[in-house]
């Protein structure tokens, strides 16, 4: 059996992201879960706000290419979503508008995303944990026809969450991170069987 080959990423540009951190730790778990797992930073990839009529008359950045290729040949995906007033970050749902995009009249509809399984977790500085931003995730992920699996991870607090090494501090929520990563992983075989 083939591994499940996942991709992973923070919704965040900082440098010094809890999101981007807590991506790093997902995808160590999906690796030790058995997954191949490719880990990038939406910092790598500087998009320009989507517009349709630059699109039509420029064609699609060299950044959103490279990104739609590592979303189309990934199964998965574990986004960790910070939380901006209450909602996913302009840069994160950017990047999920300029992936969506076509790249011919004849590509299937969400070719990036329809069909694939997804895992949603995040770090945020205020009590919630950035629970509202994933609630709104999820529906977004629904839309586009990915299967969000049941659970999140949300992590309060986060500049206390994390080590000078970047490990969580608290041993139950990188628990979490494991169970659910490992919940994706077991979801994306059953899925290729």
């Amino acid at each position: 059996m083939s591994k499940p080959r996942i991709l992973v990423f923070g919704g965040s540009l900082r440098l010094e992201s809890y999101n981007q951190k807590l991506a790093a730790l997902a995808a160590e778990s999906a690796h030790q879960a058995g997954a191949e797992v490719t880990l990038i930073s939406l910092r790598d990839y500087r998009l320009p706000l989507f517009d349709e009529d630059d699109e039509e008359a420029e064609g699609k950045p060299e950044g959103a290419k490279k990104l739609k290729e590592l979303f189309v040949r990934s199964d998965g995906f574990i986004i960790a979503s910070p939380e901006y007033n209450s909602g996913i970050t302009g840069v994160l749902k950017n990047t999920i508008d300029w992936v969506s995009r076509a790249d011919s009249d004849d590509e299937p509809p969400l070719l990036a995303f329809k069909g694939k399984a997804a895992a949603i977790i995040a770090a945020s500085p205020g009590g919630y944990g950035g629970a509202r931003s994933l609630a709104q995730l999820r529906i977004l992920l629904g839309n586009i026809r990915v299967e969000v699996i049941d659970g999140e991870v949300t992590i309060p607090k986060a500049y206390e969450a994390f080590t000078a090494d970047d490990r969580l501090t608290d041993g139950a929520q990188m628990a979490a991170v494991e169970q659910l990563v490992g919940r994706l992983v077991d979801q994306l075989r059953k899925t290729e069987a």
